[in-house]
Parts: C-alpha cells; structure tokens; sequence
C-alpha cells in the first residue's frame, strides 16, 4: 500500500477544511465579540453544537443533508450529475464542520485579548470597520 496518496488526501482534505472555516470563524468571532449583535447567544450556542453533539450524529445528519435524496445532494446531483457523499471534498465538508466550533472558540479568545482601545482609536482617526478588522484586530489576534 502506498502511503504518499494517503498523506496528500489527508493534508488536501485538512487544507481545504480549514480554508473554509477560518472565514467563517473570522466572521463569527467578530460578530460575537466585536460588534456584541443581539442573540450573539444563540450565534454562540449555535456555533458549538458540533461540539455537544455526538460525532456519528454529525455524520448521520451529514449523510442526510448530502445524500442523493438530501437537499444539498440531490442540487448537487441534478447540477452535476454526481455524487458528493463519500467523496474527499465531503470528507473536507466533514472536517471543517467538526472542527469550526474549536477554530471558533480559538479566535473569540484570541479576539477578547485585543485592546479595544486600539480598535477605538482607529475609528476615531477614520478608519472603517473592516479596516479596524483587517489592520488592528486580526493582526493583534494572532
């Protein structure tokens, strides 16, 4: 059995999983903590239900949405003509849904840390918030 293809399937799955995620974790992180939205709560419980619920649930809940009969699958499946189930880019689908709620939990604390002074400094001298985001927020965050 050869072991490259194996370790290329592995770091290509892991490699797209979390350039999917770190986006949408961003984001997230941001609206919880940053701009502190109305029902952040239920973002935040929402977030990590990966995490309490049991992983052959996710699966199972994860088969259901990409199967040929799903919803995702079956658009999937009348636009292709293919089958995602039980290919790398579902296993990628898999990994990044797993893993968003610990990269999320990762950048809210990381996100907490920064000095919101920084932040308020930088509004004050014009600057927008995706420019506060990109240029204050993230850089300190990391």
């Amino acid at each position: 059995m050869e072991v490259l293809p194996i370790i290329a399937l592995t770091l290509q799955i892991a490699l797209v999983a979390t350039v999917i995620d770190v986006p949408f974790a961003i984001g997230l992180s941001w609206l919880i903590i940053k701009k502190r939205v109305p029902g952040s709560f239920v973002l935040d419980i929402l977030a990590s239900l990966p995490l309490a619920v049991p992983p052959v649930v996710v699966g199972y809940l994860l088969l259901i949405l990409l199967g040929r009969n799903g919803p995702v699958g079956g658009i999937i499946q009348s636009l292709f003509g293919t089958d995602i189930v039980f290919t790398w880019l579902a296993a990628a689908m898999a990994a990044s849904i797993v893993s968003f709620p610990l990269m999320a939990r990762t950048i809210m604390v990381s996100m907490r840390g920064v000095d919101e002074g920084l932040e308020r400094s930088a509004r004050s001298l014009g600057a927008g918030a995706w420019r506060v985001l990109f240029t204050i927020t993230i850089p300190l965050a990391y």
